[in-house]
């Protein structure tokens, strides 16, 4: 096995990214496989060195170590995007050698007036620009993001929590970008693109993910890869039941660890708030690896109580 966690450094990590780098840390743990860690940089204006750093640290002080990244190289580097634009633009180049890459000239508010939203996460294009022929195309002013052409085909996956999956391209995700209009790559074409490169087999991540699942499938597959298997977790939410973001105060692994949390009392109480762990009580790292069960984690999002900080601190008493 090997997998991944790639987040992107944009904020300092918090609660929610534990979670995920935990439950993707635990998987590839459990089966004995090789964790490889990707720093996902491609939005340059937000992605800052410091939180790089940041984020190194305090993965290290949570104890969720990696085999493969930017600090320890590895057989498949860079461990960073913004190192790898030059299979970015082979990627590309290989799509439009297969006639799929073509150019978008639409704006944002045509884009948001005339698309179908798919599970509330992403609105599928309408395919305006795909018959465009050169005539037009040369008559338009703005500059162009660039959209790869999906075949009409359902792609069909197990998800490791949500079972089977039967996605039609051009209803689930339609015509995507794959480079922006300001010459940036799209997430969707990096991390399928890193994923194949490095030989990545199972990949973990929040629920959230799960509507873009079909089409780096496709991507991959078309780029000549293999697609890993894929498992999405839900999401961990604040009491008001919404989802944790960097911008929010208190959740932040730095402010946890100068608020005296431990790294095992936290990892352990998410262990136990996901259905991971029967009792709520304070365990090592070695014993999560050995206690933890997969088959028991929860399907729906999970809520941290109002007092969840005080639970997390009553914990640490038990180890």
């Amino acid at each position: 096995m090997r997998g991944r966690f790639a987040p992107s450094p944009t904020g300092y990590i918090h609660v929610g990214n534990v979670w995920s780098a935990f439950l993707a840390w635990l998987q590839v743990r459990q089966a004995g496989g090789t964790l490889v860690l990707r720093i996902e940089d491609i939005d340059e204006q937000r992605s800052k060195g410091e939180f790089v750093t940041a984020l190194l640290e305090d993965l290290t002080w949570l104890g969720l170590t990696w085999d493969e990244g930017p600090d320890t190289g590895g057989p498949c580097g860079p461990y960073v995007q913004q190192e790898r634009y030059d299979r970015y633009a082979a990627a590309l180049a290989q799509l439009a050698a297969q006639g799929l890459l073509y150019p978008c000239y639409c704006s944002r508010a045509r884009l948001q007036a005339v698309g179908a939203p798919h599970a509330g996460e992403h609105v599928v294009y309408d395919g305006h620009c795909y018959g465009l022929s050169k005539e037009e195309q040369a008559r338009q002013t703005k500059k162009p993001s660039w959209r790869v052409h999906v075949p009409a085909r359902t792609v069909t996956f197990t998800d490791g929590v949500y079972g089977r999956q039967d996605e039609f391209l051009p209803c689930c995700c339609g015509d995507f970008v794959v480079r922006r209009a300001d010459d940036l790559y799209a997430y969707q074409l990096a991390v399928s693109v890193d994923d194949a490169a490095m030989a990545i087999t199972h990949v973990l991540r929040g629920r959230d993910l799960l509507s873009s699942t079909a089409q780096q499938i496709w991507l991959i597959e078309t780029l000549g890869g293999t697609a890993p298997a894929y498992t999405h977790v839900p999401m961990l939410m604040d009491a008001g039941g919404h989802r944790l973001s960097k911008r929010q105060q208190g959740i932040t692994v730095r402010s946890l660890r100068g608020r005296g949390v431990t790294a095992r009392a936290l990892l352990s109480y998410l262990a136990w708030l996901g259905g991971l762990l029967p009792e709520r009580r304070c365990l090592s790292l070695a014993d999560l690896v050995r206690q933890c069960r997969f088959e028991a984690l929860r399907h729906d999002d999970i809520v941290l109580p109002d007092d969840w900080l005080s639970q997390v601190s009553d914990i640490s008493k038990s180890f």
